[in-house]
C-alpha cells in the first residue's frame, strides 16, 4: 500500500498496534474474594427455609382432615370389589402376577403393569369371572 502524500511529503503510517495481554502464568493461584461468614450462613438459612416452609405447609394441608380420624382409608365400596378394572387397579403388581399365575397366563413376569392388566381383562371378559 502506498503511503499518503500531503503537499509533496510522504507520511509514513505508524505500525498497527495490537493489544495482547500476556498469557497467565499457570503457577499463579487465582485469589477469590471470600464472602463474609455471616453472609454465607444467612444464605444457607434462607435456602433451608425455602425448602422447609413449603414442606411444612404441604404436610399440614394433607393432615388437616386426619387430626382426630383414623390413618387408614375407608373400606372399599361394592364397585371396587365387583368391577374387574377397579379390582385390578387396586392390586399391587405382585398380587397381579400371582393372579396371572393362577389364571395360567404365560410370560406374565416380563410384562409391565399396563400390559398385564390388558391381558388379564381380556381373559376375564372371556371367562366372565372375577
Amino acid at each position: 500500500m502506498d503511503a499518503p502524500r500531503v503537499s509533496g511529503k510522504v507520511w509514513a503510517l505508524p505500525p498497527p498496534r495490537i493489544a495482547v495481554s500476556a498469557p497467565p502464568d499457570p503457577t499463579d493461584r487465582r485469589r477469590l474474594h471470600p464472602l463474609p461468614r455471616g453472609l454465607v450462613e444467612l444464605y444457607g438459612l434462607i435456602a433451608v427455609l425455602m425448602v422447609l416452609i413449603p414442606e411444612w405447609l404441604a404436610d399440614g394441608t394433607i393432615n388437616i382432615g386426619q387430626a382426630g380420624g383414623p390413618n387408614t382409608l375407608p373400606m372399599r365400596a361394592r364397585a371396587w370389589r365387583t368391577l374387574p378394572e377397579l379390582r385390578l387397579a387396586a392390586m399391587s403388581l405382585k398380587e397381579m402376577r400371582q393372579m396371572a399365575s393362577e389364571m395360567r397366563l404365560l410370560q406374565y413376569g416380563s410384562q409391565s403393569r399396563d400390559q398385564l392388566t390388558t391381558r388379564m381383562l381380556k381373559r376375564l371378559r372371556r371367562r366372565n369371572a372375577l
